[in-house]
């Protein structure tokens, strides 16, 4: 879809649709009056008539007015205006996208220009609506044998005043932008288990350097990580007869010799459990255990469509967990890249097995900071449910500026401790750590297990198990999140 600015009058846009919103009070902004004086007062009349109350999402479409050059206008209701949060805004777009989704016609025009929401300015308004319409076009049926009907909507215009122009044209390329990463991400994690494997991830990561200059990938294989030392990756990946990985991405769009910023992600292609077999129901959901892989893919692509000028790195733990005569056994003692040894209790936290070895890995390329992204612990989803991602740091600076880089992309998380009390859950009486800290604070003594890799940098975690992927039912998919919050991280750093 393509997303065109204008600073164009309303009643002389050509448009099959044009786009206007009336608030709950019923009192229309300068650009919905101009509208209706030039169709000799038709809107006002509708709304006389209470057709349209002006609530949140309400929508009604009227044909053929007169004295504009659009084909038809589509009211939509924005409540009342010092109400209009993101979520309302949110709301209010979603609207818009099901509505124009039913409508004949390839383009449409939104004049929006006057909505006012709080706490946002043009260009937070501008990047939400876009991501809504953008997103709201996704459609994953590749294995499907008859296809979702081609759509005739594919050129947004959205109308701004000069003075907000600037900003909504940057806010509408970087939404834009996240929005291909998103669904970029989406596209991996709803991938079935039999395509999407730590190969097909490698070959994707391939591809992405082929697509864009300046993009770097090294794939380290099962015989290099075991050169390397790499015993508790490998301890996950032995099980299965796909081979894993690790995936080594480097972008240099910043000077040359400046310390680069490394996103981590979690790439378990599908998850048994291991020897430490999950329940059978539910378990197809399993292969969502690589959103973390996917969203730092997406987010590669975003900042190079953006051509950011920032130095990245990227390290993808890419591997299956699978029951078999060589899978490692609960009680098993693993060394990790560090040369700290694991005793295994529960082969089923086995992300923060493959994640170890990869913060480890990182320390080369001596980061600014790094960020791990992984669907952890159901822990998470119990805490914080599916609207917010977990967040855990060694560095107050770097979780201030995650938590505002989610706050400002509308993509939330939530900070929980640390504290060097829930390290003693993870005392082993036979190695230096144990990999799981019992059934209390799971996401928490999760982190605390990463944190023994981290400190030579200063670190984040991103446990995104409730945000990640849309759980059951005919919804059921992967969200794209948190690619929106990384990349807002990149853009902030940038500026």
């Amino acid at each position: 879809m393509e997303f065109v600015v204008k600073n164009t009058k309303a009643p002389a846009i050509k448009a099959a649709t044009l786009v206007l919103p009336v608030g709950e009070d019923l009192v229309l902004g300068t650009t919905a009056q101009s509208v209706d004086a030039a169709s000799a007062g038709a809107i006002a009349t509708v709304l006389k008539r209470g057709d349209l109350q002006g609530k949140p999402g309400q929508t009604l479409l009227l044909q053929q007015l007169s004295g504009i050059k659009a084909e038809r206008v589509l009211l939509v209701g924005t409540g009342k205006a010092d109400e209009l949060d993101n979520r309302q805004w949110r709301k209010v777009v979603t609207a818009v996208t099901g509505a124009l989704k039913n409508l004949g016609g390839n383009d449409a025009a939104l004049a929006l220009q006057d909505v006012q929401i709080k706490g946002r300015d043009a260009y937070a308004r501008t990047r939400i609506l876009v991501e809504v319409l953008a997103g709201g076009q996704y459609v994953f049926d590749r294995f499907k044998s008859k296809k979702a009907d081609a759509r005739p909507l594919s050129r947004i215009t959205l109308l701004s005043d000069k003075a907000e122009q600037a900003q909504v044209e940057q806010a509408a390329n970087h939404a834009q932008a996240i929005t291909t990463g998103m669904n970029f991400a989406r596209d991996l994690g709803n991938l079935p288990p039999n395509v999407c494997h730590p190969s097909y991830i490698a070959e994707q990561a391939r591809q992405l350097g082929k697509d864009f200059k300046g993009l770097k990938i090294e794939v380290l294989d099962e015989k290099k990580l075991r050169e390397l030392g790499a015993g508790s990756f490998l301890a996950v990946s032995q099980g299965s007869d796909q081979p894993g990985c690790i995936v080594v991405m480097q972008y240099n769009g910043g000077k040359k010799g400046e310390q680069p910023y490394a996103l981590v992600g979690k790439g378990i292609t599908f998850d048994t459990g291991g020897i430490s077999l999950k329940p059978g129901l539910g378990m197809d959901e399993m292969k969502y255990d690589m959103c973390g892989a996917a969203s730092v893919l997406g987010t590669f692509r975003a900042a190079l469509e953006l051509q950011l000028p920032i130095n990245l790195v990227g390290v993808l733990a890419c591997a299956e967990n699978m029951p078999s005569g060589g899978a490692t056994r609960p009680g098993d003692i693993v060394t990790t890249l560090s040369g700290q040894t694991v005793e295994i209790l529960n082969t089923d936290a086995e992300g923060r097995l493959v994640l170890c070895d990869a913060l480890t890995y990182v320390e080369r390329f001596k980061p600014r900071a790094v960020i791990d992204v992984a669907t952890l612990t159901g822990a998470c989803i119990v805490a914080l449910g599916s609207q917010t991602s977990g967040l855990m740091s060694n560095d107050e600076e770097l979780a201030r500026q995650l938590l505002g880089a989610g706050q400002n992309a509308d993509d939330r998380a939530w900070q929980l401790p640390l504290f060097d009390e829930y390290q003693e859950q993870l005392d082993s009486p036979f190695a230096d750590i144990a990999n799981i800290g019992g059934p209390k604070a799971g996401t928490i003594t999760a982190a605390c297990f990463l944190s023994r890799f981290t400190k030579a940098y200063a670190w984040a975690h991103l446990d995104i198990a409730g945000t990640a992927w849309i759980s059951g039912g005919k919804e059921k998919g992967a969200t794209g999140r948190p690619v929106p919050l990384l990349t807002q991280y990149l853009l902030d750093r940038v500026e």
